[in-house]
């Protein structure tokens, strides 16, 4: 683009996606980063262009129709310059700048070398997604255990089973369409361990009635696993895991409505790779250190406290998708969609919705908003799920620390995952707590969602990359924002619908 832009959105997942449309649609200049090297996100994960021909996947993925939609749509606004599209840009920070936002990425299209990027605008987007949420048992160090959005990943990116002899476990309905895939690709899934049970839906009849499409999708999965023959377990969990280089095997066991193991039910079943998911943690990197009040999600987790237009409590912020509440692709997609048109409004744009438009989409986020909450009620944390662990337990991979040395740390007086971390290292490593963060808490805390520690850097970034900062020429100067904001609301403010909380599930989940 030759003139500032008007928005900057970090994430071209769906949420991304569709509210890079819909703001460019409504003429605002747009930038879109994301770190991969193509649109879509995890969601719309595809092999390299280059492989696509080779490695068929559309069967792997659900809304290609949509995706394909939004992909024309933003390569017609990048050829008329409006969209400044930057792939393989890492955003490591988001800091205000004047009325504005400055958005700080590398540049690593051109790998090994990193080159220092600022994009500036007045207002900015962040619709990061969020990541597998793992709890760790014995053995879940060993080569071969991954989470099964890893097992997702490799497969719609390059139609790679990760096993030919593979079980799956954890909770929620994301454990079918991999099983599904895995078994489509010629894996032997040799059972799918469902923490919660079936009848848990029951208590929540209202959301699963107004989203059919969900009824259909499950119908779906459940045809493809009978077909492949794989059994799905309910209220049952991998306890363990054996081998020596590599996984070898896995001990499965029943749970009692606790999520403690029943006496007797223990089996060893012979694997060559394991996929293990505990739901999602949203993302939100980026959106704690500039301030944004965070709420509890029925889930157990902290998430970013919206109002009806998924504005945040920070003038100019905005966000959509999972770093509202882990909630699916069709949900992202409307609240990426309701999130540029508040941008719109807020900008006193020319072209914004027609009112009747606005108010079928926040019906429909309404409605979706709704059935994740129904599905985190579900399928919640096995309360029990600790009894699993022996003090030898590694739980903080990156750093070896121990279950041990945590609930030693516990003992102690340590009453959330920041004293243990500052007590055991637990969280410092690589991942910076990204894969034992939630288990930390849980082990840790006696109430109360997760909160990610806030990282004033949050993807790791080199020396050089650093100093490029000092040396590039200043960027030319946003336009400033046209409208004041909403008033921000106090942290930890009543919950928007599109934040919902429930204490007493989250209590029940770590305890």
């Amino acid at each position: 683009m030759t003139e500032p832009a008007d928005l900057v959105v970090v994430g071209a997942g769906p949420a991304g996606l569709a509210a890079a449309a819909t703001a460019l649609a409504g003429g605002l200049r747009v930038v879109l980063l994301d770190s991969g090297t193509a649109l879509g996100g995890q969601y719309w994960r595809h092999p390299p262009e280059h492989a696509r021909a080779a490695v068929p996947t559309d069967d792997l993925h659900h809304g290609l129709d949509r995706y394909r939609a939004l992909c024309q749509a933003l390569a017609a606004h990048r050829a008329s310059g409006r969209l400044d599209l930057r792939l393989e840009h890492h955003v490591w920070s988001a800091v205000r700048d004047g009325d504005g936002f400055a958005v700080h990425a590398v540049d690593r299209h051109e790998a090994p070398r990193e080159t220092a990027v600022v994009l500036r605008a007045p207002r900015l987007l962040v619709a990061t997604g969020a990541y597998d949420r793992q709890l760790p048992f014995p053995g879940w160090d060993l080569p071969g255990v991954l989470t099964v959005g890893g097992l997702q990943a490799l497969l719609k990116g390059g139609g790679v089973a990760a096993g030919s002899r593979v079980v799956l476990g954890g909770t929620g309905p994301f454990l079918l369409p991999v099983a599904a895939g895995l078994a489509a690709r010629g894996a032997d899934v040799v059972e799918v361990c469902e923490a919660a049970h079936p009848r848990a839906w029951l208590r929540h009849p209202g959301p699963l009635l107004r989203n059919p499409g969900k009824w259909a999708e499950g119908a779906g999965y459940a045809a493809a696993l009978a077909r492949h023959r794989v059994p799905l377990r309910p209220r049952t969990a991998i306890v363990a895991a054996e081998g020596g280089e590599r996984v070898t095997a896995v001990r499965i066991a029943s749970l009692a409505p606790d999520g403690s193991p029943r006496p007797g039910t223990e089996r060893r079943v012979e694997v060559d790779a394991v996929g293990v998911g505990w739901g999602f943690a949203p993302q939100l990197d980026l959106l704690a250190p500039l301030g944004c009040a965070l709420t509890d999600a029925a889930d157990g987790n902290a998430v970013v406290a919206v109002d009806g237009g998924m504005r945040t409590t920070v003038p100019g912020l905005y966000t959509a998708g999972e770093t509202c509440g882990v909630g699916g692709a069709a949900l992202a997609v409307n609240e990426g969609r309701l999130a540029a048109a508040s941008v719109l409004a807020d900008s006193r744009a020319t072209r914004v919705p027609a009112d009747k438009h606005l108010a079928a989409l926040r019906s429909a986020v309404a409605r979706q908003r709704a059935f994740a909450r129904a599905m985190a009620l579900a399928h919640p944390l096995p309360p029990a799920w600790s009894s699993w662990l022996t003090d030898e337990t590694v739980v903080c991979r990156c750093e070896e620390v121990t279950a041990g040395t945590i609930r030693s740390a516990r003992a102690d007086g340590a009453h959330d995952h920041r004293q243990v971390k500052q007590l055991t290292r637990a969280g410092m490593g690589w991942c910076q707590g990204r894969m034992c963060g939630p288990a930390v808490h849980c082990l840790t805390a006696r109430r109360g969602a997760y909160e990610p520690a806030e990282r004033l850097v949050a993807t790791p970034v080199t020396l050089g990359a650093l100093a490029d900062l000092d040396e590039a020429p200043p960027a030319p100067d946003a336009p400033p924002a046209r409208q004041a904001p909403p008033t921000p609301r106090a942290p930890h403010a009543p919950p928007s619908p599109h934040a919902s909380t429930d204490n007493g599930e989250t209590d029940k989940e770590c305890s």
